[in-house]
């Protein structure tokens, strides 16, 4: 099929693998909101006695744990397939590493971005540092419309840039955040967020 004419395509028509995870995320949404809504409500309207208690908040948990990879599947799809649309809004890179990184320090920079979805990404690239490279925590820094997440160790950075795929989590950030406009450049132990 020519560009020309998948221009044309309805939804209806691709049948890419893209189109068929992103529609797999969106039905799968569903379910998983009812066990999601009936284990909340077991939670706040039943007086359970332990191990049951634990059991429902453990249910709890790992629905949201579902959701939260839902969504960057669904991210991923629209990103491979074309049909990510961001929305853009001015807000400061300090805040934006802050809301991944509690603790994180520098001096922020006004960019126009997606913020929910790079907050999101920040946030699974430090997971995905710390997991993956055997380091109780790893800090932000801040400079600009520079993040700098460090320390990147040798273990983590191949799985942390996408050339090896163990987290999904860190897969789906490098390619949100290149979507965006933005880089990411390992230089030594510093991983370099670049926002656009």
């Amino acid at each position: 099929m020519t560009s020309f004419d998948s221009l044309f395509m309805s939804d209806s028509q691709d049948t890419s693998f893209a189109r068929l995870t992103s529609l797999a995320a969106h039905d799968l949404r569903t379910p998983l909101a009812t066990v999601f809504g009936f284990a909340r409500t077991i939670q706040r309207s039943v007086e359970l006695e332990p191990p049951v208690s634990r059991y429902v908040e453990m249910i709890v948990e790992a629905s949201m744990q579902m959701t939260e990879l839902l969504e960057k599947l669904a991210l991923a799809a629209r990103i491979d397939g074309g049909r990510y649309e961001p929305v853009l809004v001015e807000v400061d890179t300090l805040g934006l590493a802050r809301a991944a990184v509690a603790d994180a320090k520098g001096k922020g920079a006004t960019v126009e971005t997606d913020p929910p979805t790079v907050e999101r990404s920040l946030a699974a690239l430090a997971e995905c540092a710390r997991r993956h490279g055997g380091v109780p925590s790893v800090t932000l820094r801040v400079d600009g419309s520079d993040l700098i997440l460090s320390p990147v160790t040798a273990q983590a950075a191949p799985v942390i840039l996408g050339k090896e795929l163990k987290d999904l989590g860190a897969a789906v950030a490098g390619r949100a955040i290149r979507a965006l406009g933005g880089s990411l450049e390992l230089v030594g132990e510093d991983l370099h967020v670049r926002l656009a």
